[in-house]
């Protein structure tokens, strides 16, 4: 697989926790973009519209007062002004994509090989217009309700590098086609996930991938960040 060129490599990479509250400076609600998920929001919203009020807080993992904020928020997402989801991604992995310094050709990558999972929207591409909201992928078993429509969704794709966390990861069913990417570090002869500290990498990663218009795996190799290198499976940072 590794000497093998793929002419179509899609990538997965998660939504992420932090939103731009960004208002777009067009009128286009997000009903009136004939999202190719739509009813399968539409079923999650009125999922939400079955919760009361005093079980809001463990689904959004904060106060009582901002959970129902939310609530009310995802709730009205359809009668909400939109900008694309690069833009309304704030997280480390986006911060260190850094799409508006990205060349014209690196977005235009992006655009055609990135697919972002979401909790709420299911999957959604860098330029997908989506309104502001919060909603993790692991309450009210929303990876059981997007599995089948995003296996389904990411069926026919020649090949995938998938960047997820191991939540998101449960939202399909990988086939042969799915190569896992991950960050590990290695302390005193143990290995353990990168966590938090793999953001950024990845993030610089995905820039790399963008920039240098890379289509196969054996090209991982020229990337280097931070102490992580690849090993011909993963990505690997050794700390004394």
């Amino acid at each position: 697989m590794d000497s093998f060129k793929i002419k179509t490599m899609k990538i997965l990479i998660p939504a992420s926790e932090g939103k731009s509250k960004i208002i777009s400076s067009s009128n286009l609600k997000f009903e009136e973009t004939n999202f190719m998920f739509e009813d399968s929001v539409r079923q999650v919203v009125n999922l939400l519209e079955l919760i009361d009020e005093e079980d809001l807080r463990p689904i959004y993992g904060t106060s009582q007062e901002k959970s129902i904020l939310f609530h009310r928020q995802n709730q009205s997402i359809f009668k909400e002004k939109c900008v694309p989801a690069i833009n309304r991604y704030t997280g480390v992995v986006y911060s260190n994509i850094g799409w508006n310094d990205i060349s014209k050709k690196g977005q235009e990558y992006l655009e055609k090989n990135i697919f972002i999972f979401s909790g709420l929207f299911g999957m959604v591409k860098p330029l997908t217009p989506i309104p502001d909201y919060k909603l993790k992928m692991n309450v009210l078993s929303l990876q059981h309700h997007w599995k089948p429509i995003l296996t389904e969704a990411l069926s026919k794709e020649e090949f995938i590098i998938d960047l997820l966390p191991q939540v998101h990861r449960k939202a399909y069913t990988p086939n042969e086609n799915v190569f896992k990417v991950d960050f590990s570090v290695i302390k005193k002869g143990k290995k353990s996930a990168a966590g938090h500290f793999g953001k950024s990498v990845k993030g610089q990663f995905i820039k790399y991938l963008a920039e240098n218009n890379i289509q196969s795996i054996d090209k991982f190799s020229g990337f280097k960040y931070d102490g992580f290198e690849w090993d011909g499976i993963q990505f690997i940072k050794e700390q004394n």
